[in-house]
């Protein structure tokens, strides 16, 4: 065999390693249900704020401790301790991307990604006057 062919191959071993160890890393959307039956896995889970719940935050006592009620789109709810600070307008926000896992009842969220609302929902023609430019 030749030296050019062996060193194609070995690239090619590598690539399928590089690949593979990537794979593992992959984290999915989850909902409250499927991220309860991952306990203790770290997951992405999508809700949005459960205004009729009670939201705790007390920025004087302690400031790194958000506690609040998340809705997933099949109607669960958890309830999601944050210890960071309360993000800006999270009350506004359509939809969360919840980073954490999953510990007993509550999931215990590392990141808080939210969705604002768009600012051509109630307006469908500033929409197309954009996309028409």
């Amino acid at each position: 065999m030749k030296k050019t062919h062996i060193a194609i191959l070995v690239l090619i071993a590598a690539a399928i390693t590089v690949i593979i160890s990537y794979t593992g890393d992959l984290t999915t959307y989850e909902s409250i249900s499927s991220a309860r039956e991952k306990e203790g896995k770290f997951v992405n889970l999508i809700a949005k704020l459960d205004t009729n719940q009670p939201l705790e935050y007390d920025p004087v006592t302690n400031p790194n401790y958000l506690s609040f009620t998340a809705i997933d789109t099949l109607g669960n709810t958890v309830k999601v301790v944050y210890n960071n600070s309360k993000p800006t307008d999270m009350e506004k926000s359509e939809r969360l991307v919840l980073k954490g896992k999953m510990n007993g009842d509550q999931f215990e969220c590392k990141e808080i990604l939210m969705k604002c609302p768009s600012k051509y929902k109630d307006d469908p023609n500033a929409a197309k006057e954009i996309s028409a430019e």
